[in-house]
């Protein structure tokens, strides 16, 4: 049940309120005349002349302007940071201050009710704004052939008489606030709704969604066959930049999609592609303020500059993201000297969940889980340069000790693919932000650079079939806005490469004897310790250099098979190579030992540590208001709880 609009304050359901409203309007209209447009927000109408009764019952102007629905048109413009205006309050201006001819109403377009509705849905979704009841599209709008006018018409004329040239793609190339992040988001997945949409997969210890926009033939989903790939942004929240560039990509990869970008398309066709572009919002907020405050004079500059390196690199309960990982690394060189012992999918131990986990590592952690990610590359700032895993030393007490994972090799040619691409990270003569890497062309290993543990690229590597790497982006961790297009400019290239060297390798599916795929196949390369498995329809991707390799197939109660495959140079997709398994009697073997910790890899959180991070009273959920709420509380009009997305 909900409240009538004001002019009707007896509760009924929907359905009776815009029955009631539908009486009014059929014989009200009729001894009405028409009069100038008189409100304020409304003056700039494509027409001069309205009526009252309007369409929602407000029988005159003073009725209308007092009502929440119109002042909801007046602050749109601030609680949408400009954003959607003035679509939204025009559109709500030919309800509210309808078109009239002939003494009789006009009603708008239904048409154009949902364009704006598909284009700026999601700015509302962004503050947690449910779609206003005035504005919906279904009962107070009608279709083309009753005779509807567009209110939106004077805007569209002025968008077409100054367009001019090729269709290209347009970024804003600012700084984005939390909120801006998430309503550019929403917005590029609401234009290109057929490839793309976006989903949280979590929040952070503030309460902010880690919210991710993902690309792909078929959002939602995996495909057969199609690899997963990640970006990860501003994991440090003073390290803004790879934040801004992700959020560029974004509308990118969107608008040259629509343009018909061939290699955009060919990408997003066979690859499905996620991007978080933040992973630390708390932090970032932090950081923000803190550059904020550089342009008072009054402040010590150099203090200032020094804070701005560590202000917002944890998150909002003092966690560095990137240290806050499970430990896997120590694992993998205890066992490395014992054949029996994977070194690969290596369990999280449960002593991990008796450290403090924030939030935004439980969320990562779940995301990795929960897809089969291939290929992955967290952006950070500070440095210039690309480093592989391992990032924690095989000796502990070695800080700069390089310390090879098994893929060694595959690792290299993945980092040379973003260093070589970068406008100037390549480069052995740039600036490498006061640190010493001459003639490494932009690469390192992340131990010899600096040991540490719990990293998030090692986690990826030995629990996941993921490989990861860290892209340091350049000396500034927060540069100033008018550097941002020119870093996009050094980085875009890169960014679309490293994509595409998710393609590398082979892939194939694992089946039975029946043509089912098996779930959690293994896929061993002799001479490499490191296996990949199946996902839940039996495919797989392994990234390889080029080359001859033996591949070897197997499957708990199922036969091994084996096959040798060369991969040329000059391959520019995975290899296919499919396995058929059959089944066999299982017996005891020295290959089938009891290989303790592997049958806990898929305990996740055994003590339900994060079970519920909403708070609850007496059982039930605690609501809380959104911050705009008090705009409308502080009327006397009743509250528009019809604003409240769960109400």
């Amino acid at each position: 049940m909900r409240r009538c609009p004001n002019f009707w304050p007896v509760l009924y359901s929907c359905e009776s309120c815009l029955a009631t409203i539908a009486f009014i309007s059929r014989n009200a209209f009729v001894s009405a005349t028409c009069i100038d447009v008189a409100l304020g927000y409304c003056q700039d109408m494509p027409y001069s002349h309205t009526i009252f009764p309007n369409i929602v019952g407000h029988r005159s102007r003073q009725e209308t302007e007092m009502g929440a629905e119109y002042l909801l048109l007046s602050v749109v413009h601030g609680l949408l940071n400009g954003e959607c205006s003035p679509d939204i309050r025009l559109l709500g201006c030919s309800v509210l201050a309808p078109q009239c001819r002939g003494d009789r109403i006009r009603r708008p377009c239904r048409s154009s009710c949902e364009e704006v509705r598909k284009a700026c849905g999601h700015a509302l979704e962004g503050i947690d704004m449910a779609w206003p009841f005035f504005l919906d599209c279904d009962r107070f709008f009608v279709s083309d052939q009753e005779g509807c006018y567009d209110p939106l018409a004077d805007l569209k004329e002025v968008a077409f008489a100054n367009f001019s040239g090729e269709p290209s793609t347009i970024i804003q190339f600012i700084y984005h606030t939390n909120a801006q992040m998430v309503n550019v988001l929403k917005r590029t997945a609401a234009k290109c709704s057929d490839i793309s949409r976006t989903y949280s997969i979590g929040r952070s210890a503030e309460g902010k969604d880690l919210l991710v926009i993902e690309f792909s033939t078929n959002p939602g989903h995996h495909e057969l066959l199609k690899p997963e790939f990640k970006y990860v942004g501003n994991m440090h929240g003073n390290e803004v930049l790879g934040r801004q560039l992700l959020i560029y990509l974004a509308e990118y990869l969107c608008s040259e999609y629509l343009l018909g970008n061939e290699r955009i398309q060919t990408l997003i066709n066979t690859t499905r592609i996620h991007i978080l572009p933040s992973m630390n919002p708390d932090g970032y907020e932090l950081a923000s303020a803190e550059m904020a405050d550089r342009s008072d004079p009054e402040l010590d500059q150099d203090a200032q500059y020094f804070n701005g390196w560590l202000n917002g690199r944890r998150n909002s309960q003092n966690i560095d993201l990137n240290r806050n990982f499970p430990d896997l690394t120590s694992i993998a060189y205890s066992r490395r000297r014992y054949r029996q012992f994977r070194i690969d999918h290596i369990p999280i131990p449960d002593s991990f969940w008796f450290n403090k986990v924030a939030p935004e590592t439980y969320a990562v952690m779940k995301w990795i889980r929960s897809i089969p990610f291939v290929l992955s590359a967290s952006l950070h700032g500070g440095e210039l340069l690309v480093s592989y895993p391992f990032d924690f030393s095989k000796h502990p007490h070695e800080d700069k000790m390089f310390s090879p994972t098994p893929d060694e090799q595959m690792f290299k040619l993945l980092a040379r693919t973003y260093a070589d691409a970068h406008a100037n990270m390549a480069s052995n003569s740039t600036d490498r932000c006061g640190a010493s890497f001459a003639h490494r062309g932009g690469i390192i290993n992340g131990a010899e650079w600096y040991s540490f543990a719990g990293g998030m690229a090692d986690f990826n590597y030995l629990h996941s079939n993921c490989f990861e790497l860290t892209v340091e982006l350049g000396c500034e961790k927060f540069p100033p806005e008018d550097e941002l297009y020119p870093e996009w400019l050094r980085n875009k290239e890169a960014l679309l490469s490293f994509m595409e060297a998710v393609h590398q390798g082979i892939k194939g599916v694992v089946k039975d004897e029946f043509g089912n795929g098996i779930k959690g196949a293994t896929i061993s390369v002799r001479g490499i310790r490191h296996e990949v498995t199946t996902a839940e329809d039996g495919d797989y991707w392994r990234l390889l250099n080029p080359g001859v390799h033996v591949l070897t197939a197997t499957a708990s109660g199922y036969s091994k098979v084996m096959k040798r495959v060369n991969l040329p140079h000059n391959m520019d997709k995975a290899g296919r190579v499919d396995f058929v398994l059959k089944k066999v009697s299982l017996e005891p073997d020295v290959d089938d030992l009891y290989i303790p910790g592997v049958e806990t890899y898929e305990r996740f959180d055994p003590y339900n540590q994060f079970e519920s991070y909403r708070d609850r009273e007496n059982g039930e959920e605690r609501q809380e208001k959104p911050w705009w709420w008090s705009y409308f509380t502080q009327t006397s009009g009743s509250s528009p709880t019809w604003l409240l997305r769960n109400f």
